[in-house]
């Protein structure tokens, strides 16, 4: 979730049979010494960065705003991730570790003395601001839960400057409190964002809820004027180490270091920037250009459909080297459960369990994906190791078989026409009929949106469609830009217009700022980032258990559950992208599995 969540996945987990070619890029070309005092950092296929506030909506709500974009400028409370690991990072947060009660009811946050470029120092009022806006606005935040933050916190009090204090509506797990809900919270500028239009002066509108709406209609409105960033008074004033310069409407933009940047890592460059691409065709073409030359990328991927060994050797020889940026992630995509004439059908346990016997997750891995990827089959990833996913989640419930789904559908009173469409012939809610809602002669036929620019995943979604076609469910495939896509995949509210039936941005979900795997953010009952509006008593239930305890064991009843539920189609999860970064630069690596990155740690040798 940076939390989306949406993370852009075109790269690998695992490599095969490259470890010749990765000793050769640890070694890299000698070269000549290198005078750069900036770096380049190429972005994924249509995900550039379109949205400043760091309170975003689910449309909104994608690695490529939060963790490679807001959080340069703007800084979580808590920062997590750590050398190459899911783990809060004390050196980095702008707060002190959390104190908690013993009854688990009330948590004590103590500031550090951080300042914004501005001078003004971030204090417990900033925190106070967040919180409330938060509060007013939680049906348009990406984050929001129902029943959990912030509606778990009963109240707060603001002790001084430096110190608050939470009192819980119940007692909860630290870790999970931590990790999931003290995570959500970033300090944000009250005295400089608290206005309710431009020409209106800063005030403390943000304490009544009337006033903390028309707030946050300003600064969302604001946000949306791509062409404003780099000038509009507001987005100048941050806490984190970079400051935006330049920034144009394709993505592009530029930033430079934040002088008054409290944290414990100056940044070295003189300014970092990012540049957009709309396929990665493209980009590989800059890529294979080498590390010389003023366009040149110092940051960059190799796209799945060139990381042969040949290929990589081939851009390892240019002056990079190759780095598999794995992350702590699921692949999958949702279904549309709110859809008014396939929502009823999606809503068929059975029907998403025969779906799940057509996904040929070892074929895409070995023929799409080049044995660079892992399965996925519930919501705990894999990858990195962790004693989070447990033996049932990996064992693959449903594996692939063209005759399991044909029996399935078959049973449930449906007429299976093979490379055809098949259609509901006996409605009703007897165990052997269609199920509740779904109308004699529904045709299993749906349309799959996925993202546009990406070779390796147009194959997968062709052979995708070829393996339901066994079954009888037609896929009618088309495509768009990532932000296109993830802004497509929201569910549909009562009375609206709301026709999409699955929506594939090429990746799934990053968990961050939900960094313990509960899946609270995106499968649980009206959950900001549940893109499909998956709904499920007992799933809700067991997620509330495993927040509430630190025992994994609670996490392994969650998981197993949704290992066989499928609230979403899971897909391989590959790793975040096949990295090829300049060996002259320094402080880049580990890349960090939670898809952030940290430019204030690079430099040039």
């Amino acid at each position: 979730m940076s939390s989306r969540n949406s993370w852009r996945g075109r790269a690998a987990a695992t490599l095969v049979g490259v470890s010749s070619v990765l000793v050769a890029a640890a070694c890299g070309p000698s070269g000549p010494t290198v005078t750069k005092t900036t770096a380049t950092y190429a972005e994924g296929p249509g995900a550039s960065p379109n949205y400043i506030f760091p309170l975003a909506s689910l449309k909104y709500f994608s690695v490529n705003n939060l963790d490679q974009f807001q959080y340069l400028m703007y800084r979580p409370l808590y920062w997590f991730g750590q050398n190459g690991t899911v783990s809060l990072n004390n050196s980095l947060s702008l707060a002190n570790e959390p104190a908690y009660s013993a009854d688990g009811k009330t948590v004590t946050i103590t500031m550090k003395n951080y300042v914004w470029s501005d001078g003004t120092p971030v204090t417990s009022r900033d925190v106070e601001f967040w919180l409330n806006l938060q509060k007013a606005n939680k049906a348009n935040w990406a984050g929001y839960s129902p029943g959990e933050w912030p509606d778990n916190l009963a109240s707060f009090t603001v002790d001084s400057p430096k110190q608050l204090t939470l009192h819980l509506t119940q007692a909860y797990g630290s870790y999970f409190f931590t990790y999931n809900e003290l995570s959500q919270i970033s300090p944000i500028p009250q005295h400089v964002w608290d206005k309710e239009a431009s020409n209106t002066a800063v005030g403390d509108y943000d304490r009544t809820a009337d006033g903390a709406v028309a707030v946050y209609k300003y600064l969302d409105g604001e946000s949306s004027k791509l062409s404003t960033y780099a000038t509009n008074p507001l987005w100048q004033v941050v806490n984190g180490p970079w400051k935006l310069t330049k920034f144009d409407t394709t993505g592009a933009f530029t930033m430079v270091p934040n002088p008054s940047y409290s944290g414990p890592v100056k940044p070295k460059l003189t300014a970092f920037k990012e540049v957009p691409f709309t396929a990665d065709t493209a980009e590989y073409n800059l890529l294979k250009g080498g590390t010389g030359g003023s366009n040149a990328l110092d940051y960059g991927y190799i796209p799945y459909q060139d990381a042969t060994q040949g290929q990589i050797a081939t851009i390892t020889g240019e002056g990079y080297s190759f780095q598999p940026w794995e992350s702590w992630s699921i692949t999958y995509f949702p279904e549309n459960f709110t859809n008014p004439t396939s929502g009823p059908i999606f809503n068929q346990v059975y029907f998403r369990q025969a779906m799940a016997h057509l996904v040929d997750q070892t074929l895409y891995i070995s023929k799409v994906f080049k044995g660079i990827a892992v399965p996925t089959y519930g919501p705990v990833p894999v990858k990195p190791k962790s004693t989070f996913a447990d033996s049932f989640e990996q064992s693959n419930p449903y594996p692939f078989d063209p005759g399991a789904a044909v029996t399935l559908l078959q049973s449930h009173g449906w007429t299976v026409n093979p490379g055809g469409v098949s259609t509901c012939a006996s409605p009703g809610t007897s165990a052997n009929q269609c199920g509740q809602g779904v109308p004699a002669g529904a045709k299993a036929s749906f349309h799959l949106e996925y993202e546009s620019g990406v070779p390796a995943l147009d194959a997968e979604m062709a052979q995708f469609k070829t393996d339901f076609s066994k079954a009888g469910i037609e896929i009618d495939l088309s495509t768009a830009p990532f932000n296109t896509v993830i802004g497509n995949a929201t569910p549909c509210s009562p009375g609206q217009s709301c026709n999409w039936d699955m929506e594939f941005w090429g990746g799934g979900w990053v968990y961050a700022p939900d960094y313990y795997p509960t899946g609270d953010e995106i499968f649980s009952t009206g959950a900001g980032s549940n893109s499909g509006g998956y709904s499920d008593t007992q799933n809700d239930q067991l997620t509330l258990a495993s927040e509430s305890s630190n025992k994994v064991s609670a996490l392994y009843a969650y998981e197993d559950y949704l290992a066989k539920s499928l609230p979403v189609v899971y897909m391989p999860t590959q790793a975040y992208q096949l990295s090829a970064i300049n060996t002259h630069l320094k402080g880049a690596s580990p890349q960090d599995p939670l898809l952030q990155i940290y430019p204030e740690n690079w430099s040039w040798s």
